[in-house]
C-alpha cells in the first residue's frame, strides 16, 4: 500500500484530519479517510497520477456539510462543504485557483460521473465515496487491503447513520442530489455494501 493508515505527511493534510476530527463524529470521521484510501489505492492501481494533498484534504472535508454546525438551510450538503473547504484552505494559505479546485471536488462527488481525464481528483472522490457508501467496486479492491483499512477506520455502523443524513437532507431540500440519490434506491445499496457483511 502507498497510502498512509492516518494521513497524508504535510502540515495542510494534518490540519484537516484535525478538523474533521473536531466537527464529524467517529463513523463520518473514518468514512471520510476510507473514501481517500480507497481513491488512492484505486489511482496506484490503475497509474493515475494526482495532487494527493489537495485530494486528502478534499476527502476529509467532503461531508462537513452533513454536520449540523456547516448544514445549510438552502445549499445541498455537497456545496456548503466546498465552501467549508474554501474557507478552510484559505487559511492554509492556498491561492485562489487551488481553493477553488478543493470546492470543485467536494461538489463534483455528488454530481454525474466524471472520468480521471476530465478531473483525476473529483474522479478520485467518487470513486472512495462510492465504495464506501454503497460498495461499488469494493470486490475489485485486495481484501488485504479492505481488512487493513477497516481495522484501522472501523465503520461503526456508518451506513445507516449516512443513510440517515442523507434521507434528512433529501426531505429538506428536495431538489438536490442526495434526493435523487435517495429516490434512486441509495438504501437499498447502501444495506447490500460488502464492507458491512
Amino acid at each position: 500500500m502507498t497510502w498512509t493508515l492516518h494521513n497524508l505527511d504535510s502540515a495542510a493534510a494534518r490540519r484537516a484530519f484535525e478538523i474533521a476530527s473536531e466537527y464529524a463524529d467517529a463513523a463520518l470521521l473514518n468514512h471520510s479517510v476510507r473514501s481517500y484510501a480507497f481513491g488512492a489505492e484505486y489511482a496506484r492501481r490503475h497509474g493515475l497520477s494526482y495532487d494527493a494533498e489537495l485530494f486528502y484534504v478534499s476527502a476529509l472535508l467532503h461531508d462537513l456539510g452533513l454536520t449540523a454546525p456547516f448544514d445549510s438551510h438552502t445549499l445541498p450538503f455537497e456545496e456548503a462543504g466546498g465552501h467549508v473547504a474554501r474557507l478552510f484552505t484559505a487559511g492554509l494559505g492556498w491561492d485562489a485557483a487551488r481553493r477553488a479546485r478543493a470546492e470543485e471536488v467536494i461538489v463534483l462527488h455528488m454530481r454525474d460521473d466524471v472520468t480521471a481525464a476530465e478531473d483525476v481528483e473529483s474522479h478520485l472522490l467518487q470513486v472512495g465515496t462510492s465504495a464506501d457508501v454503497s460498495g461499488l467496486r469494493v470486490p475489485d479492491f485486495d481484501p488485504a487491503f479492505r481488512t487493513t483499512l477497516l481495522t484501522a477506520y472501523p465503520r461503526l455502523g456508518f451506513g445507516p447513520a449516512f443513510l440517515s443524513l442523507v434521507e434528512d437532507q433529501a426531505a429538506r431540500k428536495p431538489d438536490c442530489a442526495a434526493a435523487a440519490y435517495v429516490a434512486g434506491g441509495a438504501a437499498k445499496r447502501i444495506a447490500a455494501n460488502p464492507l458491512d457483511a
